[in-house]
């Protein structure tokens, strides 16, 4: 009989056709309310969104601050800090671009402050970009030195016949050039149920694995839980295990030679992923000269079983 194992942090209660808490790739799927946030939210915040959201926020950033300056020095006159071409947008253009110059301290010569009041404006401008460039400077190394795994799963999860029972399979390799250096996984399942009283509700279990630790993976390691009577799945036909209301909850670990240190990941699988009855197709081979070729896109490729 499997054993039920306690509430890994997800929760017991749940609904039809409730979402996942957290998203394939191990990220939160949760909506926070009222949650208060602080100064310290900043840097977790710009480390932990894509490059793209980075350099994008960056760029509107400096943009806007160039507007704002342009358009004060404007306002106090754009003969503080050079002649006036005679319209609005020309002097504006003179303000953003004497703004640039000053913001990122290049100081070109060609415009400079004449008046108290444009000198002081550039001054504390000037103060403004040197914080600003020594804040991104702290970011960018923030992100390149962040200890992460990069980890690829299969995007599918196959049960086959595996010895004498079935067998619940994905596979998982590392998108760096990198050995793993001792991987270890563990895998939950979680069920959602009807009980007694018609309401739904979470069961976990905590899988055995036919192998949850290896030495080093320098190539792919196919995941077995072998659906024994032991297994939460062995009551199950294989028509009911692919309509469950199910997910496998993967926590990898492992040590990463980039960064010389143990680095985690997260991963998510639905049983709507399930395949039956396949079985996964060598990602790997030889080249002419007898070195281990490792086909990347070849992870979650499967072919039919032999009858």
């Amino acid at each position: 009989m499997a054993r039920k194992t306690k509430d890994p942090g997800i929760g017991y209660s749940t609904r039809e056709n409730a979402q996942s808490i957290m998203n394939d790739d191990g990220s939160s799927n949760v909506s926070h309310m009222n949650r208060k946030r602080n100064i310290n939210d900043l840097y977790t915040f710009f480390v932990d969104i894509s490059w793209f959201h980075f350099f994008l926020l960056i760029i509107l950033s400096y943009t806007l601050f160039n507007v704002f300056f342009g358009l004060l020095y404007v306002a106090i006159g754009i003969e503080e800090i050079t002649k006036t071409r005679g319209t609005f947008f020309a002097d504006f253009l003179n303000g953003f671009f004497f703004s640039a110059q000053t913001l990122t301290t290049v100081g070109y010569g060609g415009i400079a402050p004449k008046g108290i009041m444009a000198n002081l404006i550039a001054a504390f401008e000037a103060m403004i970009g040197l914080l600003s460039f020594s804040f991104i400077t702290g970011l960018l190394y923030g992100r390149f030195s962040k200890p992460k795994a990069s980890l690829k799963f299969s995007k599918n999860l196959i049960i086959r016949d595996f010895k004498e029972n079935k067998a619940l399979m994905f596979r998982l390799m590392n998108s760096r050039e990198t050995v793993m250096i001792e991987p270890e996984i563990t895998v939950t399942l979680s069920i959602s149920e009807k009980d007694k009283n018609g309401e739904f509700k979470r069961n976990f279990y905590t899988l055995s694995l036919e192998r949850n630790k290896i030495m080093y993976l320098p190539t792919i390691w196919t995941v077995v839980h072998e659906i024994d009577d032991k297994s939460p799945l062995f009551k199950y036909s294989k028509e009911e295990i692919k309509n469950l209301d199910a997910h496998l909850y993967l926590l990898i670990n492992y040590h990463e030679e980039s960064f010389s240190q143990k680095v985690y990941q997260i991963y998510n699988y639905h049983f709507s992923d399930l395949m039956m009855d396949v079985k996964y197709v060598p990602s790997s081979s030889f080249d002419d000269e007898g070195y281990t070729v490792l086909d990347h896109n070849k992870l979650s490729e499967v072919e039919k079983m032999d009858v």
